[in-house]
């Protein structure tokens, strides 16, 4: 069975950080880093250059910093994936990451096995976010929902199944995990996440499932 390797690009401005990440990636049989960038506007050439699948962007750094640079990959016509790699939490990155298209933030105390799976995840089209800020990034969104009348009539595009795998998604779940949950096909579920996506206008899961809070659609369907 052939197994297919995810190509990372790696961007840090530390030249040891970025070895490390290399060493700890390259040990993986499935992960190739394909090159490495000093700061963001060297990350945005590579990954014209490179295309790889999945950037792993250091938040801080100097000139362009990560979210400047995540910006303008999410904005073009590249398909890769960004996940955002730093030493802090704050909220202020966590949501400048988010809103500019990350599909993950994960923190460089995270361990080798954490780091690989959450490009996994990445790679994958699913959302990576390190349980410390998960926690307190839907905590936030719950507690201020506000839908615009737009928000609402594309929430209302939705059918009951598709609010409920909406609602899945929201919590965290994995295609697989919210398959097993409803007793369905993960190509069900894939078929239902694309047309959520579709109906609310969004780029991803990991925007669906900032909508879903944002919005308190997640605590109304929760029992």
């Amino acid at each position: 069975m052939t197994t297919t390797t995810i190509r990372v690009l790696l961007a840090d401005d530390q030249t040891l950080i970025r070895e490390g990440l290399a060493v700890l990636l390259g040990a993986q049989p499935d992960i190739e880093v394909v090159g490495e960038a000093a700061d963001g506007t060297d990350a945005v050439a590579q990954t014209a250059r490179l295309q790889p699948d999945v950037v792993l962007m250091d938040v801080r750094m100097p000139g362009l910093d990560g979210i400047a640079a995540a910006r303008q990959l999410l904005t073009g016509a590249t398909p890769t994936r960004v996940l955002m790699l730093t030493t802090f939490d704050e909220d202020e990155y966590v949501y400048a990451a988010l809103r500019a298209g990350a599909s993950g933030f994960v923190l460089k105390t995270a361990s080798a096995v954490a780091l690989a799976e959450a490009v996994r995840a990445v790679a994958g089209g699913e959302a990576a976010l390190a349980p410390s800020v998960t926690a307190r990034l839907l905590a936030d969104f719950t507690s201020r929902p506000h839908a615009s009348l737009a928000d609402v009539a594309r929430l209302e595009r939705l059918t009951d199944r598709e609010a409920e795998v909406l609602t899945l998604v929201a919590q965290g779940m994995s295609n697989a995990e919210i398959a097993a949950e409803l007793i369905v096909a993960e190509q069900t579920v894939k078929t239902h996440v694309s047309r959520v996506l579709a109906k609310l206008e969004l780029r991803d899961r990991t925007q669906a499932a900032m909508f879903a809070h944002e919005h308190g659609l997640a605590r109304r369907l929760c029992p």
